[in-house]
């Protein structure tokens, strides 16, 4: 296990990576001492019951109340849930998600047998374009709307709001892959398009969240909520052996999974008793530093005149490269720094893209794929280390020029 990155370092500014709070991992821990399992009440009686009650202050974190909704192994295993709803309510009709959605939705929709289509994506922004989906929505066969509030790529927010008034007008569904940005709901944006964005994922359908992404919490744990409770029906089975200690709701019952760690609920519940999913709490003012370090680390970089910054960040992601001839020459440069970076401790990763993104008038386009450095900064501690991830990336780039 030594043959690692440092995952916890604040200097490790890459992956989506951000170790567990030590309440969570105590309590996973402690959990696991009877391993209970929440398939049924029989294997995990207080950790259902935990699972429920966590679930439930996720869900009233996008102003839901009611609801049906459960934890699952992660965001792969929640988003096939709600596309199997998806497609037992609009049967043969296709489930579409932009070009910037995360490629288990396409995945997802091949293994369901439910047909599926990409919408493109804006020309100045990796987000799927409202216009273009419109034009598919008029053709009338479209069932469900997947919008990514928090792409993983980029860390773009899609316009949900617009999204969700366009899906009202032709009769689909909408879904909203909250699985990375989702607990920014708890966040005041000073971007009224942001802001908007998140305010109306309560009109939605169906949304997932991880909380082992920005909930503090240990792999794997995944949510998938549902707003209308009566998509249980689908769920319908009976087990002859599992359930029959309890007239009450068994988690296995709403699930297409079977046995789940007991463990992951106590470990979120634990650590929602100590963060609230309260706006103006300290797991938003945490979630704000994130957001504040990408703002910082992008007006740093601008500032020098060294760096191409293709996006402004919306969340705590930020994709750049060093300035360069020729898109080819950023590909290289940019491998390079995050090789020269990585022996300066600093942990970087990166990410390929459309290279119409690069807006510079003078460069060679000899290539449409470029390769830039991305930076996931989740860390609450991020930001205070926003002058020395610069430094070093200064550093890096001198010895690479």
């Amino acid at each position: 296990m030594e043959n690692n990155y440092p995952y916890a370092s604040p200097l490790y500014a890459g992956q989506m990576l951000k170790p567990p709070h030590v309440i969570a991992r105590t309590a996973y821990a402690f959990a696991q001492q009877i391993n209970p399992n929440n398939h049924a009440l029989d294997g995990g009686r207080e950790s259902s019951s935990m699972e429920i009650e966590a679930v439930a202050e996720i869900a009233r974190m996008f102003g839901w109340n009611e609801h049906l909704g459960h934890l699952a192994g992660g965001g792969t295993m929640a988003n096939l849930e709600a596309l199997w709803v998806a497609g037992s309510i609009h049967p043969n009709k296709k489930v579409v998600a932009s070009q910037a959605a995360h490629y288990t939705h396409e995945r997802i929709t091949s293994v369901l047998k439910i047909p599926y289509a990409s919408i493109p994506n804006r020309i100045d922004k990796p987000v799927l374009d409202t216009l273009e989906l419109e034009s598919m929505l008029k053709e009338g066969n479209i069932g469900t709307v997947v919008v990514t509030a928090g792409t993983t790529g980029t860390g773009h927010v899609e316009p949900v709001d617009e999204v969700i008034r366009l899906a009202k007008k032709y009769g689909a569904r909408v879904h909203v892959d909250a699985a990375y940005g989702g607990y920014f709901r708890l966040v005041v944006f000073d971007k009224p398009s942001i802001q908007s964005a998140f305010d109306a994922i309560t009109e939605a359908d169906s949304i997932v969240i991880d909380p082992h992404k920005h909930g503090l919490q240990p792999y794997g744990c995944g949510c998938v909520l549902f707003k209308d409770p009566s998509v249980g029906k689908f769920y319908l089975h009976d087990s002859p052996y599992t359930y029959f200690t309890s007239e009450e709701l068994h988690l296995g019952e709403i699930t297409l999974e079977c046995s789940r760690p007991g463990a992951a609920a106590v470990a979120l519940w634990a650590t929602q008793k100590r963060f609230p999913l309260n706006v103006g709490g300290e797991m938003s003012d945490g979630l704000k530093r994130c957001i504040d370090a990408a703002n910082a680390l992008h007006s740093g970089l601008e500032s020098t005149g060294n760096w191409l910054l293709p996006f402004e960040p919306d969340l705590d992601i930020l994709v750049y490269a060093p300035r360069a001839n020729s898109i080819s020459e950023i590909s290289k440069l940019s491998e390079e720094i995050f090789d020269a970076a990585a022996k300066l401790d600093l942990h970087l990763a990166l990410y390929k893209m459309d290279a119409r993104y690069i807006v510079d008038d003078q460069m060679e386009r000899d290539s449409e794929i470029v390769t830039c450095l991305r930076s996931t900064l989740m860390k609450w501690s991020h930001k205070d280390y926003i002058p020395e991830i610069q430094r070093l990336l200064e550093q890096s780039r001198v010895q690479n020029s």
